[in-house]
């Protein structure tokens, strides 16, 4: 546990900063759920995967591989787990999950968008697209958006945001360089796919109105993750360096978003950002409903001509 987690008080829920998914999720019971998380095989999905299954959910877990999907769940204890495939970068890999859950009839209470890629160097694209945008929001957005019907009634969807979404444009969405040729920089463009994921909870959230269905955007905390992998080496040498004063570990970053997905007492927050197991605000053109259902339409276009 880092200084910053024992320093950090609890919030009036009982649960902060140092809340692990274990504690959050004690006493409750996710029996007859079945909850999709992506990027199951390491880090705080893997935590996520393990948390939830222990208090009874059947789990579909997704990576880059089924391989490695399949890896992940069988170290989980309990139902007939399913691991599948879906590279998020890659929109067949996607459709052949979304089918694949599909012809099985699986019915989910739960979507954790939870994988992702960070902080890339140098700037690399697929389909056009700077690779965090696509991967990060559009990969889940077809996920999310192919899945909707096969939600239960009062199914939830949560993705993973970060506090880093404040380091993206100031317009929040650059429309004009997604591609990133005008300009690339590591951070502001994995802050803009941060972003990007905040606005998609919120427009998903109003779509869901007048539905008990819900939906919500986490911040999991600065955790050392393979999520750090594609970070500049320096970059990495002074993030390990700071474990021991302010890090999260991966059992309290994946704290929140099983909060989210497991407490029936947050249904009335939909829409929100959470960080801590607590809400929080972010940065304030966030809110801006014109601007969450623009990137929905533009997130449409792209899929549209991907097909």
């Amino acid at each position: 546990m880092s200084l910053l987690a024992m320093l950090k008080p609890k919030e009036p829920n009982g649960f902060g900063y140092s809340t692990t998914a274990e504690e959050v999720t004690n006493g409750i019971s996710l029996e007859g759920k079945t909850i999709l998380v992506t990027g199951c095989n390491s880090g705080l999905g893997k935590e996520t995967i393990r948390v939830l299954a222990l208090r009874g959910a059947k789990i579909i877990g997704t990576a880059r591989t089924k391989q490695k999907a399949e890896s992940a769940i069988s170290e989980i204890s309990g139902k007939s787990h399913l691991g599948l495939e879906c590279e998020l970068a890659n929109p067949n890999s996607v459709k052949s999950c979304v089918a694949e859950i599909q012809r099985q009839k699986i019915k989910l209470d739960v979507i954790i968008c939870n994988a992702g890629i960070m902080a890339l160097p140098t700037l690399e694209k697929v389909f056009g697209y700077e690779l965090q945008f696509f991967t990060n929001h559009i990969g889940h957005f077809i996920l999310v958006t192919g899945l909707l019907n096969d939600l239960t009634e009062e199914g939830r969807v949560v993705v993973l945001s970060s506090e880093a979404h404040r380091n993206a444009p100031k317009e929040g969405i650059n429309f004009d360089n997604l591609a990133g040729e005008k300009y690339y920089s590591a951070w502001t463009f994995y802050g803009q796919s941060k972003f990007a994921n905040l606005l998609f909870a919120k427009e998903l959230a109003r779509r869901f109105s007048g539905t008990k269905k819900t939906a919500y955007a986490v911040h999991p905390g600065v955790i050392k993750t393979n999520l750090a992998r594609s970070m500049n080496p320096v970059l990495q040498v002074i993030f390990g360096l700071g474990e021991h004063l302010f890090l999260k570990n991966i059992q309290q970053g994946a704290a929140t978003e099983c909060y989210l997905a497991s407490n029936y007492s947050v249904t009335s927050q939909s829409g929100n950002y959470f960080a801590d197991c607590n809400i929080k605000q972010p940065r304030r053109d966030c809110e801006n409903l014109e601007l969450a259902k623009k990137l929905w339409d533009f997130s449409e276009s792209i899929v549209a001509k991907l097909t």
